[in-house]
Formats: structure tokens, C-alpha cells, sequence
């Protein structure tokens, strides 16, 4: 009798893992296809041999008790040996273990739509209706496929099994392989009267109203799952999640950084020069707010408290105002002359121009915008 571990290279303590790969490095490198000559050919078929003793613990548990493995049949590689296994083997799939008939019934799939909300249900958050158009559970057939009343038979071709099975003989034996059903595409059962609203599917698709629940703080690209509002599966399978991706709207006004808020507010030379106090809004409302006497443009000022909700934690960012000084472009006589008093009285009749640091000024100011700060 052979010594079958010895053939594949393993110890008589080798898993059932460790004995397909060991199969799987050896039938690569001796398979005729990529190493033809007979010796090769000869060493083959005894590894073949030796996987098909070893992987079956039938066989196995009797060879090693030190008896046939087939039972008294002559030995000889092909003995009950299926394709299948050989490609399980070559490209380490299940395919031993999904024989026999498929299953109608399988899990939906999951489905994607995007949302576009505005910046206020970002802030707070809110419901909002979406539309769904996917695949839902027939109500004629209830999944079934079938006409109510009906059902489904054996298929006859297949005897129930889902697949058809062939015994060839080639160089390396008597090989068997199998391939799906042709008549009952591999299920073992044929719906001889299919529903005639989702034509044996079990499912039918349509167009559906969900109500959303957006917490504050979502941001664009932000997705929420709806565990089970997916595709509902072929044959009435479980159906998928539905995932909703935000989109936040642009807002005419207000822009966000995160989980601040910043807007502009544009100013009168003399306000920013005298201090003032102004009204602004915001999404909880208007607002006042001091201007300091002596505002410079883009000072700003912060509203606490004011910003979006932080999402999964209930506080809120900052309102963030930026000052926008506009310097009067048309003055009247008597206006002009008022300036040129005051400036006299400054000091500032005759101007000079002062280089400032380019850390400060605006220059420094629009440094910083750009990096964040």
C-alpha cells in the first residue's frame, strides 16, 4: 500500500487544510499541462491518488487503521474521484461543499441614493422624505414565484439534485464532473406556473416614500444606513440596507469650517472707526453684536455656542463674524471737507506710506486664510 503522506508531504497530524495545500503546490507543478512527460505524469496521478485517500475521512479513518480505503476496489486513481475536487484543490474553492441544489431564496442587495439637505438641517438636524425606487417583496406570490395555489415539482432531469453528473474517462481515470441543471438552472425544482406580477421572482419593484431622520451635524458625504430598506433578494431573500449619502447644500450666506459657522458683515468706515453695535442673523435668530471702536476690515468677531451641532455629541461650534469695512469711493463737497479736517486734525495730511512686516498687515491676514489659521 502507498505511503500517502509521504506522497503528499505531510505528517499523519496534518489538517484537512494543510493536506489541500499540499496537494494544491504539487498538482500545480507535475499536472501534464505544465509538466508533460510520463514521469510526471505518473507522480500526478499517485498525488492524486493520495489527496483523494486523505481529504475523504472515510477513506482516511481506513487507511489509517491499515486497510483498503476503497473498501477491496482495485486501486488506481479515478476511484470516485471528482473534478471538482481537483479544482477545489487548484484554486482552493468550496466546491464539494456547495453541490447539491441552490437556494431561490437570497439576500437582497444594498442600495445607494444621495440626499441634499440645507446647511439649517445640518445645524440642527431634522426629517426629510426620500423616494426609493427598489426591488419589494411580491404580495401575489408572498416570494414564492408561484401562482397562489400553486407550487413547485421536482425537476425530473436532475432528480431534485440541481446538477447533472458525467463519468469520463481520460489519461488520469475515470473522472466526474458536474455542471448545473439545465432545466431547473440548478435550483432541483421547476415553477411550472409562474406569478404573473414578478414573473417567479418573488419580488416586483416600486416606488416608495421613506421619512428620514438626519442628526445634526451630518456633513457632506456623511452616509446613514437603514438596516433592511434595500433591494429585497431574489426568491423573497432578506433585503439589503439602504445607505443615504448627504450632500449639504451651499447657503448664500454662511460658510462652514468644520463645525464653525462664518459669514461677512460689511461695515461703515465711520461705524468701524466709532464703534457701533449692529444686528446680524443667525440660525437661531437675529442677534446683536458690539463693534469695537477702531474695527480693522476682516476683525472678527465670535459668536459662542452659534455654530453646527457636533454630530454624536450634542454641543455646537462657533459663529464666526468677519468685519468688512467699506471705505466710501463718492463723497460730496462738504464731505470731503469734513475728512480733510479730521485728517488735518490727525495728522494725516500729508500721508506717508509705511512698510509693515510681512507677518502682519494684510498680507499676514490673507496668509492665514489660506493656511487655516
Amino acid at each position: 500500500m502507498n505511503d500517502y503522506y509521504a506522497d503528499l508531504g505531510v505528517s499523519r497530524q496534518a489538517t484537512a487544510e494543510e493536506i489541500k495545500r499540499a496537494y494544491r503546490r504539487k498538482a500545480r507543478r507535475l499536472h501534464p499541462d505544465v509538466n508533460p512527460g510520463p514521469e510526471a505524469e505518473s507522480e500526478f496521478k499517485r498525488v492524486s491518488q493520495a489527496y483523494d485517500v486523505l481529504s475523504d475521512p472515510t477513506k482516511k479513518a481506513a487507511y489509517d487503521r491499515g486497510q483498503d480505503p476503497y473498501g477491496g476496489a482495485t486501486e488506481g486513481f479515478g476511484q470516485g474521484f471528482s473534478f471538482s475536487d481537483i479544482m477545489d484543490a487548484f484554486f482552493g474553492g468550496t466546491a464539494a461543499g456547495a453541490r447539491g441544489p441552490r437556494s431561490r431564496t437570497q439576500r437582497g442587495q444594498d442600495a445607494l441614493l444621495r440626499l441634499e439637505v440645507e446647511l439649517a438641517t445640518a445645524v440642527f438636524g431634522g426629517e426629510q422624505t426620500v423616494t426609493v425606487d427598489t426591488a419589494v417583496l411580491c404580495t401575489t406570490c408572498e416570494g414564492q414565484g408561484a401562482q397562489p395555489g400553486t407550487g413547485t415539482r421536482t425537476c425530473s432531469t436532475c432528480g431534485g439534485r440541481g446538477e447533472i453528473q458525467q463519468v469520463q474517462r481520460s489519461f488520469l481515470g475515470q473522472v466526474m464532473t458536474s455542471r448545473p441543471c439545465g432545466a431547473c438552472h440548478g435550483f432541483g425544482e421547476i415553477i411550472e406556473h409562474p406569478c404573473f406580477d414578478c414573473s417567479g421572482e418573488g419580488r416586483v419593484r416600486t416606488r416608495r416614500d421613506l421619512t428620514l431622520k438626519i442628526p445634526g451635524g451630518v456633513d457632506s458625504g456623511n452616509r446613514i444606513k437603514l438596516s433592511g430598506q434595500g433591494e429585497v433578494g431574489p426568491g423573497g431573500g432578506a433585503p439589503g440596507d439602504l445607505y443615504v449619502e448627504v450632500v449639504v447644500a451651499p447657503h448664500p450666506t454662511f460658510q462652514r469650517r468644520g463645525d464653525d459657522l462664518h459669514c461677512s458683515v460689511e461695515l461703515p468706515m465711520t461705524a468701524a472707526a466709532l464703534g457701533a453695535t449692529i444686528t446680524v442673523e443667525t440660525f437661531d435668530g437675529p442677534t446683536e453684536v458690539d463693534v469695537p471702536p477702531g474695527t480693522q476690515p476682516q476683525d472678527t468677531h465670535t459668536l459662542a455656542g452659534l455654530g453646527v451641532t457636533r454630530l454624536r455629541q450634542g454641543t455646537r461650534g462657533d459663529m464666526v463674524v468677519h468685519f468688512d469695512v467699506k471705505v466710501p469711493t463718492r463723497l460730496d463737497e462738504e464731505q470731503q471737507e469734513l475728512l480733510r479736517r479730521l485728517a488735518e486734525s490727525r495728522g494725516e495730511g500729508r500721508p506717508e506710506g509705511r512698510m509693515t512686516p510681512a507677518h502682519g498687515g494684510i498680507f499676514g491676514k490673507i496668509r492665514e486664510a489660506f493656511s487655516g489659521r
